[in-house]
């Protein structure tokens, strides 16, 4: 039996109107109409001040008729209605505060209309010309409130509605309903060929003739009742249709929960189906290769550390399969939190794979184990460390994968080629994944150990992400945060360099460059694209900073005399990418030119200067993670983040956020208040639209912790959900939705 979410609106409402609906606002289902909610409620007995409209404005005001004139056309045949209007109640000051009169509001578009008011005026009185004039004439009459909806426009100085629509609200219902005359006018999200008049007319036909109790509820009665949420029905009803102010707030508030409940649930489900399940057990050993480790670290580890990974050591200690999330801030020390958990592993005899998104972190962190290993990874140590790479040679990769299968390898670092069916580990006890954001739901689940024995998980995250946040996208995972940064990490000064404001700047950055080098250390310049001929900026048409086209220009600056530079970017081969960047940590480049493929994980101590050009183009987040690329070693460093954009330009309080502060968690929230909701939830990156149309991840924790609660209290008393079938009907849609498995990635 078809749901009556699913129901086509061709079955409920007239063919042409359900065919509008589709090509305007493309709504198909009954469903989606009653979740095309409102954006805003006008005021009922208010009237909109005309010296709030501004050009270019989709606008839906309430106005109040003064007069209604009617005279012949001098150019064509005709007439013309001049209806002037005001946002001024009557002289009274207050009057029977006007309802929706349905049988006489007009829904239909009226063509050839105009109205107009000065700009400077303080706008109290607009003339409204019509050119149906008869029928303006017939509908409108002084004393009358009328929503008028269109796009503000200016037409010889004046600004102007052009063709709106407008519907009458007459005091004759309000007569008849008291309650009516205080029920606040829905506006909906509408185009300029369905207005908002037209879709409350569909949205009331709906609402009218089909019986809304019959739609799914997912939220069980005593979560309803303890929360104090609303029936699904009444709560469309009161979005739709509200009696007053408090009760669209009341039905807004149960879809969100409703949302937050949905997902939660899918998330507890999967954290209750992985934690059933049994595997091996890889406990400390107090003379094993972790032990070893531990003696030979020259520094002490960092509170937070000790303490993340005592709780890691402990999942590890189990038979339940460990899903940790490892969350901190750039320069955090999460490497070595998740080495010594491989050590662990290793030192039960079972293998551990670290996953990263790209050779080149692949590389850097094959070279940064093995360094922070000494003796232990020697060709004659204990710990084998092995790479696995699409780009490897074809012998070299034989015997990485013949080293795997033996278990020969206790640690394997690769990237998506670990993830081929051809790689067959001995005993996979731990699965490590960098930079989880970079790989899909399939991928993180790829490397998960036998049937018999699933491999602990620990993901890792590039940067701090806010807890509501974590909750939603890493929800079937448990959290450990390092909030600390290691003692000894150097001071990075933050500057923006606005060459719009002073173009003779740059020049001083290539000799800051020069300088640099000739002290020996080594600088970054970072750039949006590979070659020349790419995209512009913004309002200017300028070229964008490019490799090749930064590279040549460097190398011919007198500045720059005898300093050595490189190239990197993704086009290069993946063992041209791993010299050059034991070139640069080795000191034989002075200089690299690179995009972002540098912003993860390279580790390169002496570098002390990132300069990166047109850094308006860049996320908060891109452009702290490139900033963690300097000040790594025991010296200072300096970011310069420059761009062409004027002080005032768009992006320029992005860039000073980036400079004020090296706080990943301040910075987290501030990158992802400036995002779209379903770029936040990775639903841009995967091409769907995001499910949450009610919910915000950033505004509505609360709501979020305590779905939540909710939901693993529910999978704990029925993990198949058989007393809420209509819980377990949307549970199960979601987490078989393509639309919802990017929940999954980070």
């Amino acid at each position: 039996m078809t749901r009556l979410e699913d129901r086509p609106l061709t079955e409920v409402l007239h063919p042409q109107t359900a065919k509008a609906l589709s090509r305007h606002l493309g709504l198909e289902t009954v469903g989606d109409l009653l979740e095309h909610l409102p954006r805003r409620y006008l005021p009922r007995g208010e009237l909109t001040s005309f010296a709030e409209l501004r050009e270019g404005q989709e606008v839906s005001l309430i106005s109040r008729v003064l007069s209604v004139h009617t005279r012949s056309l001098h150019t064509r045949r005709g007439s013309i209605a001049e209806v002037t209007v005001t946002d001024q109640l009557d002289p009274a000051g207050t009057g029977p505060a006007p309802a929706p009169d349905t049988a006489a509001a007009r829904l239909d578009g009226l063509a050839g209309t105009d109205i107009g008011v000065a700009p400077a005026d303080p706008g109290q009185t607009m003339t409204l010309s019509f050119f149906n004039a008869w029928t303006a004439a017939k509908d409108l009459h002084p004393g009358d409130h009328v929503m008028f909806s269109g796009k503000v426009s200016e037409y010889r100085g004046r600004l102007t509605l052009t063709n709106p629509h407008y519907a009458v609200l007459t005091d004759l219902a309000a007569a008849a309903d008291p309650q009516a005359a205080q029920a606040p006018i829905p506006v909906y999200p509408a185009t300029a060929k369905y207005t908002t008049d037209r879709i409350a007319a569909a949205v009331a036909a709906v609402l009218d003739g089909t019986d809304l109790t019959q739609l799914e509820d997912p939220v069980p009665d005593a979560l309803r009742r303890r929360h104090r949420l609303m029936p699904i029905a009444a709560a469309y009803e009161a979005a739709h249709r509200p009696d007053d102010e408090e009760q669209p707030h009341r039905g807004l508030r149960t879809f969100r929960y409703r949302e937050a409940l949905i997902l939660q649930t899918v998330l507890a489900r999967r954290a209750h189906r992985w934690e059933s399940r049994r595997t091996s057990a890889h406990p400390a050993r107090e003379d094993g290769l972790l032990a070893a480790f531990d003696a030979a670290l020259p520094f002490r580890r960092t509170d937070g550390q000790v303490r993340v990974g005592e709780e890691i050591a402990a999942d590890l200690a189990g038979t339940r399969p460990m899903n940790r999330l490892l969350q901190g801030d750039v320069g955090s020390g999460k490497t070595l939190v998740a080495l010594r958990a491989m050590l662990q592993v290793a030192d039960a005899g079972a293998q551990a794979a670290l996953l990263a998104p790209t050779e080149v972190l692949a590389g850097q962190h094959l070279r940064s184990l093995t360094a922070a290993l000494g003796d232990l990874a020697a060709p004659t140590g204990p710990v084998h460390v092995a790479l696995l790479s699409a780009s490897q040679p074809a012998a070299a990769k034989r015997q990485t994968l013949l080293d795997i299968a033996t278990g020969a390898a206790q640690i394997v670092v690769g990237t998506h080629a670990l993830l081929g069916e051809q790689v067959i580990f001995e005993n996979l006890g731990l699965v490590v994944v960098d930079e989880q954001h970079r790989f899909g739901v399939a991928q993180r689940h790829a490397l998960s150990g036998s049937d018999q024995a699933p491999a602990h998980r620990l993901v890792m995250t590039a940067t701090p992400i806010p807890r509501s946040v974590a909750m939603t996208v890493f929800g079937d995972l448990e959290t450990s945060v390092l909030d600390e940064l290691p003692a000894g990490r150097r001071e990075v000064a933050t500057h923006v360099v606005s060459l719009a404001a002073h173009p003779g700047w740059e020049q001083r950055i290539w000799q800051r460059a020069r300088e640099e080098a000739q002290a020996g250390h080594q600088v970054f310049v970072v750039v949006p694209t590979v070659e020349d001929g790419g995209p512009a900026r913004p309002g200017t048409g300028a070229p964008l900073q490019s490799v090749e086209g930064l590279s040549a220009r460097l190398a011919g600056m007198p500045e720059l005399a005898g300093v050595r530079i490189g190239i990197l970017h993704g086009r290069v081969p993946g063992e041209e990418k791993t010299r050059i960047m034991q070139e640069m940590a080795a000191g034989r480049i002075d200089l690299l030119v690179a995009t972002t493929v540098i912003e993860v994980g390279v580790d390169v101590p002496n570098a002390t200067l990132m300069v990166i050009m047109d850094a308006d183009r860049l996320g908060i987040s891109t452009l702290h993670q490139l900033r963690g690329r300097i000040g790594r070693g025991s010296l200072p460093g300096t970011c310069l983040l420059v761009t062409e954009q004027e002080e005032d330009g768009p992006s320029m309080q992005r860039l000073h956020a980036v400079a004020s502060t090296r706080d990943g968690f301040a910075l987290s929230l501030a990158d992802l208040e400036q995002r779209r909701e379903g770029d936040i939830l990775g639903a841009s990156q995967s091409g769907t639209h995001s499910t949450l149309k009610t919910l915000s991840v950033l505004r509505h924790p609360q709501i979020i912790a305590q779905a939540r609660a909710d939901a693993r209290e529910l999978v704990a008393e029925d993990p198949e959900l058989s007393r809420w079938p209509d819980l377990a009907a949307a549970v199960e849609r979601a987490d078989s939705d393509e639309a919802s498995r990017y929940l999954e990635r980070g």
